[in-house]
């Protein structure tokens, strides 16, 4: 592709867009501050149009996931970065298994920020994570790409795709590369950015509220909470023991002294005491009954 070519196929996407109302100099800090405000606070109302889709997709994933199969994000630069945290804090909330979610980031070993940059027009490395991945008919793959264009997400999706995987497209504008590749396409349209092109900005607040939604409610579908308790969360420091102490508290109107013990007893698991508790078993018997149920806490209550 001609620089003019590329600069013409710019010039079209929404995501580079620019504001009518742009004389910023003009503006004192508050003002600024003020917009910025406004602009961030029309995000959520675009995710909003995506629920029927978002909701699509989650039920697609969560069959995967049940099946054993993984949930894959595929990003490039802040896409690559939010998919990264919202990958990562899985393990910690949920108790997911080690590389049951998992980020793939153009340019992760990269030694600097010109590196990280050159690695997201990279489509074969791309494809080259998906592969090395060993992503298969049981996992599903989320390309991340305000523009829908990224060429490192592409390839990977297409990778994806090929393998038989599930694949979702997240993306910011219509009729995209990346949406035509996938399963799914969740389009959250936020329009033009306050600096033009900072896809960081409106496009990246979606792309986290998204993926915020696909994780946290794949695993509540999963069995992964208990309400709105976090009963499955990994008590590996203070703060978290104090949280575990609550949540079965709050899950069964023990005192904080019982759900202490409960928890000593149940090896730590949060989950394992509440069903003990609950249901008045040994909490030997209410973790085999809990294994029998999938982890589903409710299931594992019901007579």
């Amino acid at each position: 592709m001609s620089s003019s070519e590329g600069a013409d196929t710019l010039d079209r996407l929404v995501t580079e867009s620019r504001r009518a109302d742009n004389d910023y100099a003009s503006l004192s800090t508050q003002e600024l501050v003020e917009l910025m405000n406004t602009e961030d606070a029309s995000v959520p109302e675009a995710v909003g149009t995506a629920t029927a889709a978002i909701a699509g997709a989650l039920d697609a994933i969560v069959e995967r996931l049940a099946g054993g199969g993984r949930l894959a994000y595929l990003g490039a630069g802040t896409s690559g970065r939010i998919a990264a945290l919202d990958a990562e804090e899985c393990e910690g909330t949920f108790s997911t298994r080690p590389g049951q979610v998992v980020a793939l980031v153009a340019g992760a070993d990269a030694t600097s920020a010109d590196a990280r940059a050159a690695a997201e027009d990279d489509g074969s490395a791309g494809r080259r994570a998906v592969e090395e991945l060993g992503v298969s008919s049981a996992d599903s793959v989320v390309g991340i790409s305000a523009s829908g264009r990224t060429p490192y997400v592409l390839g990977g999706l297409q990778a994806a795709a090929e393998a038989g995987a599930l694949t979702i497209a997240l993306v910011s504008a219509h009729d995209s590369p990346l949406a035509r590749a996938a399963d799914h396409e969740l389009a959250v349209i936020v329009g033009p950015e306050v600096v033009s092109g900072s896809t960081r900005l409106k496009a990246g607040t979606a792309q986290k509220l998204v993926l915020n939604t696909i994780s946290t409610v794949a695993m509540i579908r999963l069995g992964k909470t208990y309400g709105d308790l976090m009963v499955d969360l990994r008590a590996s420091n203070e703060k978290l023991e104090a949280r575990a102490r609550r949540v079965v508290r709050e899950a069964t109107g023990v005192s904080d002294d019982e759900a202490h013990e409960a928890l000593r007893a149940a090896g730590g698991s949060a989950k394992v005491a509440v069903v003990a508790l609950l249901a008045e078993l040994d909490p030997e018997t209410a973790r085999v009954r809990l294994e029998q149920a999938g982890g589903n806490i409710q299931q594992a209550l019901a007579p």
